[in-house]
């Protein structure tokens, strides 16, 4: 049985028996006007963060989501584009389109704005998408990736570059680790499934997405996950992971390589007014400005005593130099 076979068999489990400790998000449930999530959908939550957020989805998105779970995220983005069949939802787990299928008539039933018609639900892999070429505005998987071994990761990257319009965003959470693991826990095909021992480094994770061309990467949110302790795992030390809350843009590649911000800030406290350094970078003084991490070491090599760096904090949310 390839790795694969192990996870349909796991979320297969995890559809027909809601598995509330199968994976474990500190992300608060949405409470938004007018929005009411099932309980069901709510125990199905088979995320590690959130790929949800307000600012990716304005003017009525076209949403594509790749493992669906109980649909929850699903119906979270319904919420910002009500059309028929504005939000795709694909999933390789018979078991997993049926369960969602199911909470969504009672989903219907707790909010009088939602029709379960937003939603169009399909049979597919994420190695090979059943949706035509640059035709989402945002795509979002949530703890899948991670599963993933390395040239599979690729495919289903591409895959996603593949459907996205231009400057249409790929919204993930996943698990990252950046203690090396041994090969028992490697291929541990349940453990991979159970989205923990697929856990890759960030900056191992973000080369992926840059590799397949997306020109921006906004690192939002770095939160603890879960330890694999020598108790219970195959490990002689205890392993720390962490999930991150991550956005790849279909931006073009600069010249000069990825755009890549990691929650690092410049602050200019010179005797002007503001520092533009001629390259499209304005410091407006004792202002903090976002930058990604190229024009961090670009500033830095100026060799200016004026200008403060912050280290990166993995928290972005916008406003940045790029």
């Amino acid at each position: 049985m390839s790795y694969l076979e192990t996870t349909k068999n796991v979320y297969k489990e995890a559809a027909l028996t809601p598995d509330v400790g199968l994976c474990c998000t500190t992300n608060p449930i949405w409470e938004l006007p007018g929005l009411t999530i099932p309980k069901i959908m709510q125990e199905m939550n088979y995320g590690c963060g959130s790929t949800v957020h307000a600012r990716d989805l304005s003017k009525n998105p076209k949403i594509l989501y790749v493992g669906v779970g109980g649909g929850m995220e699903l119906l979270q983005f319904s919420y910002f584009s009500r059309q028929k069949h504005g939000v795709i939802g694909i999933d390789v787990v018979d078991e997993m389109l049926e369960a969602s299928a199911k909470n969504f008539i009672e989903a219907e039933e707790k909010n009088d704005w939602f029709n379960k018609e937003f939603v169009d639900l399909r049979k597919g892999d994420a190695l090979n998408l059943p949706v035509d070429d640059n035709s989402i505005d945002v795509a979002a998987q949530n703890c899948l990736f991670n599963i993933f071994k390395a040239d599979d990761l690729k495919k289903a990257i591409a895959e996603m570059y593949r459907v996205l319009k231009p400057h249409g965003r790929l919204v993930m959470s996943d698990p990252t680790c950046e203690q090396p693991m041994n090969d028992t826990l490697r291929n541990d095909e349940r453990l991979r499934a159970l989205c923990l021992s697929g856990s890759l480094p960030i900056a191992e994770y973000v080369k992926m997405l840059t590799d397949a061309g997306f020109g921006t990467i906004e690192i939002r949110a770095r939160k603890p996950y879960r330890i694999l302790d020598p108790k219970n795992y195959p490990t002689e030390e205890l392993i720390y992971i962490e999930s991150i809350e991550v956005a790849a843009i279909k931006d073009p590649m600069p010249e000069d390589g990825p755009c890549i911000f990691t929650g690092k800030a410049a602050i200019y406290y010179g005797d002007k007014d503001f520092f533009d350094d001629g390259k499209g970078h304005t410091l407006l003084k004792n202002q903090p400005l976002a930058i990604c991490d190229k024009t961090a070491q670009a500033l830095k090599d100026l060799g200016r005593d004026d200008i403060y760096f912050s280290e990166s904090t993995y928290h972005y949310d916008g406003g940045g130099c790029c």
